[in-house]
């Protein structure tokens, strides 16, 4: 496997974000990045970010939780933000980038009693780790994603994105972003999405995961979250539901989740008003509020 590490100057001048970054090795030769914030010996909720962005989406989340009292950790995926970035497509696979997550979580930080948050991409790992090592995990936020299994059509407005994603000349990682949020984004903040990507080498993760989510029942992640669904559904863990009331791309999902998974009972879920697929942006502050409330009340 051929790794790429963006050079730290590209992160010089990141607006909002002043967290110094911290690194463990998560095997295949990879390191990964993520940043705290909040006492050290506090509650942990972990931050999980999608496609194409970075732990910096979570910039205005952090502060809430960190002033409740909670230990934040936002996490940069592999291919993503700090982290390494395998340079091929073919690197990247859904079983690999839980992996990689979970040997950060668990066996890096050695986290118990954790809160997982996951928006996009970070709900699609974030769900499978929760599954499958649920001693682990005290609470699960699940933010405008899905656990999707390829039994259920995707969107129509999601497989236009997905050709874009993999037909592009040039990837614009800002656009994308941009495009997901209602709120216009200044040059200072467009340019820390591009951070991450010095030039075309460094994109094969963005690349390569619009087509690792399973739309087909035999998709090779299909089994594994089938069987994730079957745990959740009948896990004893807090699940909050908070969906933006403007995500055309899984806005579907927050009535299913509601309706399927154990842990939502008898839970206030809120839904973030204005915001748009990536509510972290529109609406970060709030988000980060009510996960505070939750953690907290539970």
């Amino acid at each position: 496997m051929r790794i790429l590490r963006t050079p730290e100057e590209c992160f010089a001048g990141l607006p909002d974000f002043p967290y110094e970054p911290r690194y463990a090795d998560v095997g295949d030769g990879l390191r990964m990045a993520y940043v705290e914030a909040g006492p050290a010996d506090g509650e942990p909720v972990v931050l999980l970010h999608g496609e194409p962005s970075w732990s910096f989406l979570y910039r205005h989340v952090i502060p809430p939780l960190a002033a409740a009292g909670l230990r934040a950790i936002a996490v940069d995926l592999i291919g993503f933000g700090r982290s390494d970035k395998p340079a091929e497509i073919g690197d990247h696979t859904y079983a690999r980038h839980v992996e990689w997550t979970r040997a950060l979580l668990l066996d890096a930080l050695g986290l118990t009693g954790m809160t997982v948050v996951g928006q996009d991409w970070g709900g699609l790992i974030g769900l499978r780790i929760a599954a499958e090592h649920p001693d682990s995990v005290a609470r699960i936020v699940a933010a405008n994603t899905g656990l999707p299994t390829g039994d259920i059509p995707m969107p129509e407005v999601w497989h236009r994105f997905r050709e874009a994603v993999l037909k592009a000349p040039v990837l614009d990682i800002a656009r994308l972003v941009q495009a997901g949020c209602k709120s216009e984004l200044s040059p200072e903040v467009r340019a820390a999405y591009d951070a991450p990507f010095p030039d075309e080498s460094y994109k094969a993760g963005p690349r390569a995961m619009p087509g690792l989510v399973p739309i087909t029942p035999d998709d090779p992640a299909a089994p594994a979250n089938r069987a994730a669904w079957q745990i959740l559904t009948t896990l004893d863990r807090p699940f909050l539901v908070a969906f933006s009331d403007g995500d055309p791309i899984t806005g579907g999902m927050a009535p299913i989740l509601l309706k399927t998974m154990a842990g939502t009972s008898g839970l206030a879920h809120p839904v973030i008003e204005g915001a748009g697929h990536f509510l972290q942006e529109d609406a970060g502050a709030e988000l980060g509020r009510q996960i505070a409330v939750f953690v907290t009340a539970t």
